[in-house]
């Protein structure tokens, strides 16, 4: 510490001529501070307004994904009876939605009914009271009848259309203009719902020429932000989350402003992103789908789908917002309820 600079003198004379206290005035007396009203206003001047921040959030688990393999992860689930019993502990843990994707025997996405049967079908047989979500993405010969096969049963009541165009990570991955507009089409004809994916900025330009211009789907929509993996909007420090999420969902609320945002913790944004999201407003995916990381700035991976969903029911508690229901959840995005 140096004391040289100080001019002394000065101090000193300050101090005799005004005191070493603070100067308080209570103009409000006896009132110090008040967070809605002003004592110079009359009471219907509100001083700080409540934030326009829904008390319900849907928390979707997304249990394993298609990106995934247990060389990334040692705990993803990739057979049959892992999916399920993933399933089984996220709704024993009190989780309300459970998105769910299937694998072949190589560890592969893949639409096979049978595995859906054995997952979906058999949760909603022990859980009747839950929301179970499933990605339908045809990719091979056989796939799109596969996928109306698995409308036509009912297992899942909302569809993700993804309109994007990118590399995610070493996969290239690309839907044309035919097919998301052929698969919104027959997600709807089959009383589902919808989801459009992106996982940036131009995939919401997509999104608005091919289905909300066209009037494929109307609005409000149901829309998942996928952000944050390798190849999607980056977010590689905190600062790029924060501008990355206020960016996509200007720009989704510019051609749809009553939209129903739902975030993904995804990449190494993970946790972080997903807890921005919930003190935003929006609604949350979290889960094994789209990362394999707990924190975005270790090294620990994720151990248990559940445990997760644990952890994240408290934060929204924190945060002072309540699990939606599937009923909830269905009323938000325009579904019959059950």
């Amino acid at each position: 510490m140096r004391l040289d600079k100080i001019k002394w003198d000065v101090i000193d004379r300050l101090t005799q001529e005004y005191g070493s206290g603070a100067k308080t005035i209570f103009y409000g007396s006896p009132r110090i501070c008040d967070l809605v009203h002003t004592v110079v206003a009359t009471d219907d001047v509100i001083v700080q307004e409540k934030w326009n921040i829904p008390d319900k959030i849907v928390v979707s688990t997304a249990l394993t994904g298609s990106f995934f393999r247990k060389c990334d992860n040692p705990n993803q689930p990739i057979t049959v009876d892992e999916i399920y019993t993933a399933g089984k502990e996220v709704c024993e843990a009190g989780g309300q939605i459970v998105h769910i994707h299937v694998r072949n025997d190589e560890g592969f996405n893949v639409i096979d009914i049978d595995r859906f049967q054995a997952t979906i079908g058999r949760l909603k047989k022990e859980y009747p009271d839950r929301m179970f979500e499933c990605c339908i993405v045809p990719r091979y010969p056989g796939d799109w009848e596969k996928m109306l096969q698995m409308l036509d049963l009912g297992l899942t009541e909302t569809v993700t259309v993804n309109t994007v165009a990118t590399y995610i990570g070493d996969m290239l991955q690309t839907k044309g203009p035919q097919v998301m507009i052929k698969k919104a089409v027959a997600i709807q004809e089959h009383g589902c719902k919808p989801r459009i994916a992106v996982y940036s900025d131009g995939d919401i330009d997509n999104a608005n020429r091919y289905l909300i211009k066209t009037g494929i789907i109307e609005g409000p929509a149901h829309w998942g932000i996928l952000p944050a993996m390798p190849g999607c909007s980056p977010m590689n420090n905190p600062v790029q989350m924060v501008e990355g999420l206020l960016h996509l969902q200007q720009r989704i609320k510019d051609i749809d402003p009553d939209a129903v945002i739902q975030v993904c913790a995804a990449g190494r944004a993970s946790s972080y992103l997903a807890t921005l999201a919930a003190l935003m407003g929006f609604n949350v995916r979290i889960g094994m789908e789209d990362t394999t990381y707990r924190y975005p700035h270790k090294d620990d991976v994720i151990e248990n789908n559940a445990q997760l969903f644990r952890e994240f029911r408290d934060v929204c508690k924190f945060l002072g917002r309540e699990i939606a229901t599937p009923n909830e959840y269905r009323k938000m995005i325009g579904l019959p309820l059950k």
